[in-house]
């Protein structure tokens, strides 16, 4: 096992009896079941702790008769105002988040390796759909192997299951949302070969195994034959094509407007032709138009572990507010509950306090998350306040004017940490030593670096009085005259938010800066944080999880081509200190430091998960919420 962490750099070359090897990351602390409610994924949007994973989950076993019979219903409280919306496990960043891919499509379509069981971010050999992947001498190529498990419909997921993805994804890599151009899958595979249960993957330099398993292989999804459709009449030779080909590419391109088209329209997603695809240990029964949700135990799921319930339902709600309402009710077995809510949290920190008004059904879980909290500049050139967020010395100003440890005691109270770098907290030191804090609270010292720039308050703003481009003048690109007001857009349906934003708003008007909130639902800032936007300052409700990307190197954040880099960045030092972590086994120190430093992004408090889970809930894995944001009900019993 490797003590406290996820990620072990072993690289298995070796014959069968590596192949089924266990590698645990498991973070420190008791077992624990994911529950998640605010949490984004990618955009991650991006959510977070331990159990010996390994004895665990290899040997829960085959579930007995009496399982399979399990009648009871489990209700789970979806994140406020975001219900599922997409389907399709090829998925661009506008639908890449929590409700669509940890708490929808994994219940239903698994990856290809599964990672996180309980409050551990570990890889589960016994839910994934392949053995250990086995790399060369070299790290040029890994050979996989699928157990032979299947799907709804019959079909063996098998290596040309593999193959669709891969296929797909080489045609159209722009439309999903772990895209790294000229980074692993598909832009550093040389060839793709298959064989019955077996996948060869030659990759045209040196690999970091542990990055490229746990960012790359970790996102494909094997997908069935019946979903290589370039019409509803007509099939298509995307899963059969050679990798690479022009008529493998031309036809995936089809298959792929086809599907994702089809994948917007929900009342197909319990239709035959997706639950049809189902390899994992639910599937889809209704999701009506408000987002409530129901699940139904899959007969033919593989797995280790099915299903002691009959059905699972996501129920929808459009505020906070109603949830707890639900709640008090008594209409929810496990439900999200805002921090600013509860009771201030005791030290030393343990789950905390309940509401007093729910302590008698239900027991509060708490937990942390497996990323980092952030604001994302806008950087574009484009964007009207861009000269000034160029300026580091001004993003600095702005990060020392922000008070996390307060925001933690008054609006998460005290379920929270501060983040000042983007390392998860719990990231082991084989991986990256401690990240000192280069920018503390220091709100004097932030309103001495703009007027020591060349600023001036003019009428409550801070004004440009010595352009230039010199140590004690405005920046480049910055006239006589420029005042630093900027736009700023959160989800305004979070508590939490609304809160801790109108604190640091009043703590930036304190040093000049006048920042004017916007308000819109969690789904359609995902939308708003793009470098054309018209906002400076765009929060994705609580920062980036490095789920599905779990090895938290920085690529998709912080490159000029990354696809979570909503903010435009762009450092020539930056990308080539990524670029060293993904071509050998590398340490992270040198990255976080330096983007710890150079602030790419605003770091903020880190909210934890707060929930409520019924006392007369079981779980095999206990009450802890998920570092990833998965959501297992196969777990959960009465």
């Amino acid at each position: 096992m490797t003590p406290q962490g996820v990620f072990d750099a072993t690289k298995v070359r070796a014959g069968p009896q590596n192949a089924e090897r266990y590698s645990d990351r498991s973070h420190p602390g008791g077992a624990g079941i994911q529950l998640t409610m605010q949490f984004p994924s990618r955009i991650r949007l991006p959510i977070t702790f331990a159990v010996a994973l390994g004895a665990l989950v290899l040997t829960l076993g085959v579930p007995t008769a009496s399982q399979a019979a399990a009648t009871s219903t489990i209700t789970f409280a979806e994140m406020p105002g975001a219900s599922p919306n997409y389907i399709f496990p090829f998925a661009s960043c506008l639908y890449d988040s929590p409700n669509n891919i940890g708490q929808f499509q994994q219940l239903m379509f698994r990856p290809l390796y599964w990672f996180g069981v309980g409050p551990s971010v570990a890889q589960s050999a016994a839910l994934s759909l392949a053995t250990q992947p086995v790399y060369d001498k070299s790290d040029t190529s890994v050979t996989i192997t699928m157990k032979g498990w299947r799907f709804a419909d019959g079909q063996i997921v098998n290596a040309q299951s593999v193959k669709f993805f891969l296929n797909m994804y080489m045609a159209d890599p722009l439309a999903f949302c772990g895209y790294e151009q000229q980074m692993g899958i598909p832009d550093q595979v040389r060839s793709v070969t298959v064989t019955g249960n077996t996948v060869h993957i030659n990759f045209n330099r040196a690999v970091n195994p542990t990055w490229m398993t746990d960012d790359f292989l970790s996102q494909i999804t094997p997908m069935p034959t019946r979903w290589d459709r370039v019409s509803a009449s007509q099939n298509g030779r995307c899963s059969s094509g050679v990798y690479g080909a022009g008529s493998t590419i031309a036809s995936c391109r089809s298959v792929e407007t086809y599907l994702s088209g089809l994948a917007t329209k929900t009342k197909t997603f319990s239709t035959a032709f997706w639950q049809g695809g189902v390899d994992g240990p639910w599937k889809l029964t209704s999701l009506d138009r408000t987002g409530n949700v129901t699940f139904e135990a899959n007969p033919y799921y593989s797995g280790a572990r099915k299903a002691r319930v009959k059905y699972v339902k996501e129920v929808a709600f459009s505020s906070a507010d109603q949830e707890i309402a639900a709640l008090d009710k008594g209409t929810l077995d496990v439900g999200y509950v805002d921090p600013s809510t509860l009771p201030p949290r005791a030290t030393p920190k343990s789950a905390g306090p309940n509401i007093a008004a729910l302590s008698a059904k239900y027991n509060l879980a708490a937990g942390s998350s497996w990323g980092f909290n952030e604001a994302v500049f806008n950087f574009n050139p484009a964007n009207a306040k861009s000269a000034a967020i160029a300026e580091l010395y001004i993003r600095q100003a702005l990060q020392e004017a922000v008070n996390q440890s307060s925001i933690v005691s008054s609006a998460l109270s005290g379920y929270g940490y501060a983040t000042d770098s983007p390392l998860p907290l719990a990231t082991p030191t084989t991986l990256a030593k401690a990240i000192a804090n280069p920018y503390p609270y220091d709100p004097v010292n932030a309103k001495a670096l703009l007027t020591s720039h060349g600023w001036a308050m003019v009428s409550g703003v801070m004004t440009c009085t010595s352009p230039g481009t010199t140590a004690t003048e405005c920046g480049a690109n910055i006239n006589a005259g420029y005042t630093l007001n900027f736009n700023i857009v959160w989800p305004g349906d979070s508590p939490v938010l609304n809160t801790a934003f109108k604190q640091e708003i009043a703590g930036w008007a304190q040093i000049g800066v006048v920042v004017t909130p916007n308000y819109d639902t969690a789904n359609n800032v995902v939308t708003d944080c793009s470098p054309t936007s018209i906002y400076q300052i765009c929060v994705l409700e609580n920062g980036w999880n490095y789920a599905s990307n779990y090895f938290p190197s920085g690529e998709e954040l912080f490159t000029p081509k990354g696809t979570a880099n909503f903010g435009a960045y762009s450092d020539t030092h930056m990308t080539s200190l990524i670029d060293t972590t993904t071509s050998r086994a590398a340490n992270l120190t040198s990255y976080a430091s330096y983007a710890a430093q150079q602030l790419p992004v605003l770091y903020q408090p880190q909210v934890e998960q707060t929930v409520e889970v019924l006392k007369t809930l079981k779980s095999f894995i206990g009450f802890s919420p998920s570092p990833l944001g998965n959501f297992m009900p196969e777990y959960y019993y009465f």
